[in-house]
């Protein structure tokens, strides 16, 4: 009976490690096909960071379309995990399409113990990567914007509201580049950490369970809009089960109050987590091509 047992635990490890390296494979031959070229850890060069494993996996547009435009994809997922496929990688193919080149952050997550101001800093370190490699990549510097989906939303808003809080410093970075971003794009995003608004996982992951209202309000950013927000696309669903909608109206609301420039989609349906999945939604909304045409007026395809 023990040896029957022991066949049967071996076969189940076996299993398991097949699984593992046909899910690998899957991924790899998936990257290749959907034309990723490389990937950098961001903090690399940081003596006192090069143990964090944050990065940019990047995708260049052919040349021959390059508008050199760039955009940072904040993948979401409650700040605990990333979907990265269909909110990371689906769209910075779609940018590529469109002459973008496209990266897709891995930033730190509360489920490897990482809780704010972790996010904020990885996304100001990829803004100042970009900048400081802007001419590897055939980027204007004055081009390079950040959009994210959900809590990647958030993460997003962030980079554009918090443009001139160098989050850097106390990892003695001093950065001689802008860390504001050209253009902001936030799909179904988390924005407020107010009890009636809050997406409650997300707030957890970010702040943990134990919060003072000041740092509530931080990251409530319908109270942190500046005056010079950079230009925002806003999409949200009336009937979203995950993240309030109205985390998209209190935005609104701030950007239109300090006079910025934006633009807000609001869908009676439409649900929360599509991406750039193939959905009826997605089909119907046509949610990219009016992002398309926006960024278009704004000079930036």
């Amino acid at each position: 009976m023990k040896q029957i047992a022991y066949e049967e635990n071996c076969d189940a490890t076996l299993k398991i490690i097949f699984r593992s390296l046909l899910f690998l494979f899957l991924i790899s031959t998936t990257l290749l096909s959907w034309g990723q070229r490389s990937s950098v850890r961001i903090w690399k060069d940081v003596p006192t960071m090069k143990n964090h494993r944050s990065k940019l996996i990047i995708f260049t547009p052919p040349k021959e379309i390059a508008t050199q435009t760039a955009v940072i994809i904040c993948p979401g997922g409650s700040y605990h995990h990333l979907g990265l496929f269909h909110e990371g990688f689906k769209t910075a193919k779609w940018f590529n399409n469109l002459g973008v080149t496209a990266f897709v952050l891995k930033y730190r997550l509360s489920r490897g113990g990482y809780h704010h101001p972790a996010m904020i800093e990885d996304l100001q370190r990829s803004i100042q990567w970009v900048k400081l490699h802007a001419d590897e990549y055939n980027i204007d510097t004055s081009k390079i914007g950040v959009m994210g989906f959900s809590a990647g939303g958030h993460l997003a808003v962030m980079g554009g509201a918090f443009q001139n809080e160098n989050f850097l410093a106390p990892r003695n970075i001093n950065t001689t580049v802008s860390l504001k971003p050209n253009f902001v794009v936030a799909i179904y995003p988390v924005i407020s950490m107010q009890d009636s608004l809050a997406h409650k996982r997300s707030r957890k992951s970010l702040l943990t369970k134990s919060y003072t209202p000041d740092e509530r309000d931080k990251l409530s950013l319908e109270l942190q809009i500046p005056s010079n927000m950079p230009p925002v696309f806003l999409l949200a669903s009336k009937d979203d089960d995950v993240v309030n909608y109205k985390n998209s109206v209190v935005l609104s609301e701030a950007l239109e109050k300090q006079n910025n420039t934006f633009k807000f989609l609001l869908f009676e349906t439409g649900g929360h987590g599509y991406g750039l999945k193939e959905t009826h939604f997605t089909k119907t909304s046509k949610w990219t091509l009016k992002l398309q045409r926006w960024l278009s007026s704004l000079g930036f395809l």
